[in-house]
Parts: C-alpha cells; sequence; structure tokens
C-alpha cells in the first residue's frame, strides 16, 4: 500500500493512518510527528519548524521535502508507506510525483478525510496532553477525572500552542488556501476518494476501509 492521507488538521488523519499502518504493515510517515519530535529535542530542524508552527503557517518546502525524501528512502518504505500531513501544497504533490517515478513506484490511493471548520475547532481546542507522560485527553470527548490532572501521573495537562482557537482557524485557513487545491489535483489523477470524518474513530475507520476497498 503506497498512500496519502488528506484532510484538513484535526480531521482524524493520523489516527486512520495509524490503523492502516498496523493493517497492511507499512510505515506511517507523519512530517507533524517528526517535527513535533525535533522540537522536543530541540533539534536545529526543531527550532526552525517551530517558528511557523506556532504562528499556524506551513513549515517552508526546502525543510519539508528533504525530510520526506530521506524517509522514503529507508528499507522499512520498499514494500509501500502511508503519508500523513504531506504533500500540502500543489508544488509538494509534483515533487512527491518526481521522486517516486525516480525510485520506481506509484500511488495506489489518496484518502480525504473531510470534516466541517466547525467540527475540527470543536475537536482541536478541546484537546489536552500530559507533558510528563504523553497521554491525550479532550475536554469534552475523553475528559480527566480530576480536571486537568492526567489520570495517569497526575501531571498537570496542558493545552499545545497549535490547539489554541486562533491558531486553529489559522491553520484551517491556511489549509483552504494551500491545501485543499490538492483535492482537485489527485481528483484528476484519478485516485481520490474522499469520506465523511465521523464523530466516532471507529465509524471514519469503516467508512475508510469500504473507501479503499482491497489493496
Amino acid at each position: 500500500m503506497r498512500l496519502v492521507i488528506l484532510g484538513a488538521p484535526g480531521a482524524g488523519k493520523g489516527t486512520q493512518a495509524v490503523n492502516l499502518a498496523k493493517t497492511h504493515n507499512v510505515p506511517h510517515i507523519s512530517t507533524g510527528d517528526i517535527f513535533r519530535s525535533n522540537i522536543k529535542n530541540g533539534t536545529e530542524l526543531g527550532k526552525k519548524a517551530k517558528e511557523y508552527i506556532d504562528k499556524g503557517l506551513l513549515v517552508p518546502d526546502e525543510i519539508t521535502i528533504g525530510i520526506v525524501k530521506d524517509r522514503l528512502t529507508e528499507p522499512d518504505c520498499q514494500k509501500g508507506f502511508i503519508l500523513d500531513g504531506f504533500p500540502r501544497t500543489i508544488e509538494q504533490a509534483e515533487k512527491l510525483d518526481a521522486m517516486l517515478e525516480e525510485m520506481g513506484v506509484k500511488l495506489d490511493k489518496v484518502l480525504n478525510i473531510h470534516v466541517p471548520d466547525d467540527e475540527i475547532v470543536k475537536r482541536m481546542s478541546g484537546r489536552r496532553v500530559c507533558p510528563k507522560c504523553g497521554a491525550s485527553y479532550h475536554t469534552v470527548y475523553k475528559p480527566t477525572a480530576k480536571e486537568n490532572v492526567c489520570d495517569n501521573c497526575e501531571a498537570n495537562v496542558v493545552q499545545r500552542e497549535d490547539d489554541k482557537e486562533e491558531i486553529v482557524r489559522k491553520r484551517l485557513e491556511t489549509y483552504h488556501k494551500q491545501t485543499e487545491p490538492l483535492i482537485e489535483y489527485y481528483t484528476k489523477k484519478g485516485n481520490l476518494v474522499t469520506v465523511v470524518g465521523k464523530e466516532k474513530i471507529e465509524d471514519t475507520t469503516n467508512e475508510v476501509i469500504k473507501a479503499l476497498g482491497e489493496f
């Protein structure tokens, strides 16, 4: 399986990518995870990426494309991969096409997960994470037993900077302007399928399985 997952920030791309990666035994490649790991570890890449991410902007192509190219050449990608968070622009999609052609492979499908903006704001602005153990919560869908206290380690949970409502709305604005055109780009190539993201993860998973069919 060689798959790209599209969707606005907070649409559930990462969750579905993890599920599919396990099912098909291929790596889940998330540019967001790569950036966050580097930010946490204080690397030069992390410092550069943080400047953009904290403002709700996309990390520049020269940084992102190099990371993806390096990752796709690793041995575990030979049987396939799931790209989550890349490409995010037409230019990145064209660079990805060129990369894959050079590797002698092509995408099987592009999965687009659609969720309305207001629902995304509700989902993301309610997210909370534990800075100590990494556990994730949500003020509506998965609240902590004690208010703002992690169930696992009792540290105070926090809201990530890029989950604050004003940043989420900025990220959605960036998505509609720069990433949404990819829907038409891949539709023209004939390999795009779209599902509507549901409130329950398992409901979205069922829709994804139906949409992708057999690989």
